[in-house]
C-alpha cells in the first residue's frame, strides 16, 4: 500500500512539473509574440522593457528564447542606425542635388530600407547602395562626373561556355580543377570588457567540406597550434580553438591555413533521361517538407509555386522554371543580418528582393512546394578579384542526384541558352564549400546564441559562454591560387 502511495506521489509530481513546463513555454511564447508586435509597431523600448521583466539572469549568456529575442532587437538597432541627415550626406556624394523630399518619397515608395524606432526614422546601414541598385529613377540622377565602377575583369559567361565545352569534349562531370590555399583569421578587437585573465575563449573558423567537386582538403597549420577540425559529417564544418587568457594577454586572434581543390561540376542534363522519385524515401520526405521558420509553405508561396510550375511534371524542368523566375523577379541587394529575419523565404516574397541567401532560400522553398527535393549549401565564392561570402542551393533529380543551383548568379547574359541556365544544375570551380545545410549545431556546440545562427562563413567566438557579435571582432581572408590552378 505504501509503495503504491509513493508511486502516485511521484506520478503527480511528474504531471505537475510537465504542466508547469508547458505553462512556462506558453507564457514565453506569449511574451515573445507581444514583443514582436511592439517591434513591428516601432515601439522598441517597450519591447525591451517587457522582455527584461521576464528574464531571470540578465547578465548571463544569451541562450534562452526571451534573451535571444532581446538580443535580436539589439541587432536590429545596429542594422538600422543611420539617421536621415547621415544618409542624405552620403547620397549627395553620388546625387549632388538630392533633397530630404527625395528621401521621403523613396522611403514611402519602399525603395529605401528603413525602420521606425521609438518614433525616429532610421535607415539600413547599406543605404544608399540598395537604393541605387533597386531604383532606376535614383540611378538616372547619379552625377555623370562620378567615376564608373570598374569590374574585376573576369568574363564569367565566357568562362562558363568554356566549362561546358570542356565537359562535352572530355565526357567528364568534374572539370577545370582549381587548387586554393586560404589563410583565414579572426581577431578580437582591443578593449573588450570580457578580456580578463582566466577567461575561457572558444572560437570556430570556417573549414572546407570534403564533398564531390571539392577534394584533397588539407589543414596546413593553425595559429595558435592545436586547432581541431570537425569531422566530415558535420554539416557546418569548422576549425575549433579553445584557450584561457593569461595576465596581460593581448586580444586573442585565431587563424587557419588550408588547401583544397574545387572542380567545376558540369553533368550532361537531359530532361528525357529524368527518372521518377521514390516518394517514400527519407530523402524525398525530408527535402520536400517544410522546415519553419525559413521553409514554410504559406498560401502565397503555394500559389506562387503553382503559377511558376504550371502543368509541368518533369522535376528538372520544374526546377528550371523556378530558377528562371527567381532570377528575373528577386534582384540582389545587401541584406540585414539573418538572425534578425524571421523567415528568409517569406521575406523574399514580401520584399521582392534579397541577397544570395534570401534568393537561395526562396528557390529551395518553391522547389519543395513543387515536389522537387532541395537543400542549402554555402561558403565563399572565390572568383578572381571577386571573392566573398556566398550562399547557393542544391536540388535533387534522378538519375544525377544532387544538382547545384545558384539563383543569385541567376541567368547569364549570353546567346547560348545552356550558358544562360548554367547555374541551374552546374557550378563553377571558384567555390569554398563550408556548409551542407543551414542552422545546424557547430562542432563542438556553441553555448550562446550565434552571431549568425543560420549560415556559417565568418566564424563565431564566445568568451565565458558570452557571444561576441560581429562588431566586436574582425576577420581576414587571404586567397592564393596554387600552381596548376587555372584562374
Amino acid at each position: 500500500m505504501l509503495a503504491a502511495r509513493h508511486r502516485k506521489v511521484r506520478f503527480a509530481a511528474v504531471v505537475l512539473l510537465a504542466t508547469f513546463t508547458v505553462a512556462g513555454a506558453q507564457d514565453r511564447a506569449a511574451v515573445i509574440s507581444r514583443a514582436r508586435t511592439l517591434v513591428d509597431q516601432g515601439r522598441f523600448r517597450e519591447a525591451e522593457k517587457l522582455l527584461r521583466k521576464h528574464i531571470a539572469e540578465p547578465e548571463g549568456p544569451v541562450d534562452e528564447p526571451l534573451e535571444i529575442e532581446l538580443e535580436i532587437i539589439r541587432r536590429i538597432r545596429l542594422d538600422f542606425a543611420q539617421r536621415p541627415d547621415e544618409l542624405l550626406r552620403r547620397l549627395r556624394r553620388r546625387i549632388p542635388d538630392v533633397t530630404s523630399a527625395d528621401l521621403e518619397r523613396w522611403r514611402r515608395a519602399g525603395v529605401l530600407q528603413y525602420r521606425v524606432i521609438d518614433g525616429q526614422i532610421r535607415y539600413f546601414h547599406a543605404e544608399p547602395g540598395n537604393l541605387l541598385r533597386c531604383c532606376p529613377q535614383a540611378r538616372r540622377r547619379v552625377s555623370s562626373s562620378q567615376p564608373a565602377r570598374s569590374s574585376a575583369g573576369f568574363d564569367l559567361p565566357a568562362h562558363l561556355a568554356e566549362l561546358l565545352r570542356e565537359a562535352r569534349a572530355s565526357g567528364r562531370t568534374l572539370v577545370h580543377p582549381v587548387r586554393h590555399r586560404i589563410r583565414y583569421e579572426l581577431r578580437v578587437k582591443p578593449g573588450n570588457p570580457r578580456l580578463r585573465p582566466g577567461a575561457r575563449v572558444r572560437c570556430w573558423l570556417p573549414f572546407p567540406q570534403q564533398y564531390r567537386q571539392q577534394q584533397d582538403v588539407r589543414l596546413l597549420r593553425t595559429e595558435p597550434p592545436g586547432g581541431r577540425v570537425a569531422e566530415d559529417d558535420c554539416p557546418q564544418r569548422t576549425v575549433y580553438f579553445e584557450t584561457t587568457l593569461g595576465p596581460q594577454a593581448p586580444p586573442p586572434r585565431f587563424a587557419a591555413v588550408f588547401e583544397f581543390t574545387t572542380y567545376a561540376y558540369v553533368p550532361q542534363l537531359d530532361p528525357a533521361a529524368v527518372k521518377p522519385y521514390d516518394t517514400g524515401s527519407a530523402l524525398y520526405r525530408t527535402c520536400t517538407a517544410e522546415r519553419p521558420p525559413h521553409i514554410v509553405f504559406s498560401p502565397e508561396l503555394r500559389r506562387q509555386a503553382r503559377e511558376i510550375v504550371g502543368d509541368e511534371t518533369n522535376p528538372l524542368l520544374k526546377a528550371r522554371r523556378i530558377f528562371r523566375w527567381v532570377s528575373e523577379n528577386i534582384p540582389w541587394c545587401s541584406e540585414m543580418e539573418y538572425s534578425t529575419i524571421r523567415s528568409l523565404s517569406q521575406k523574399a516574397l514580401a520584399a521582392r528582393r534579397g541577397d544570395c541567401g534570401v534568393q537561395g532560400m526562396l528557390f529551395i522553398t518553391l522547389c519543395r512546394a513543387a515536389g522537387v527535393p532541395a537543400r542549402w549549401q554555402s561558403g565563399w565564392q572565390t572568383l578572381p578579384g571577386r571573392w566573398n561570402m556566398h550562399d547557393w542551393s542544391e536540388f535533387y533529380v534522378e538519375p544525377w542526384g544532387w544538382l547545384p543551383a545558384d539563383a543569385s548568379y541567376g541567368l547569364q547574359d549570353h546567346p547560348d541558352r545552356a550558358v544562360q541556365e548554367f547555374y541551374c544544375g552546374h557550378l563553377d570551380p571558384y567555390r569554398l564549400i563550408v556548409n551542407l545545410d543551414y542552422a545546424r549545431e557547430l562542432c563542438p556546440p556553441k553555448i550562446s546564441f550565434r552571431s549568425e545562427p543560420n549560415d556559417f562563413q565568418r566564424g563565431e567566438i564566445e568568451i565565458d559562454g558570452h557571444n561576441l557579435y560581429f562588431n566586436e571582432w574582425s576577420w581576414d581572408l587571404q586567397l592564393e591560387y596554387l600552381p596548376g590552378a587555372r584562374p
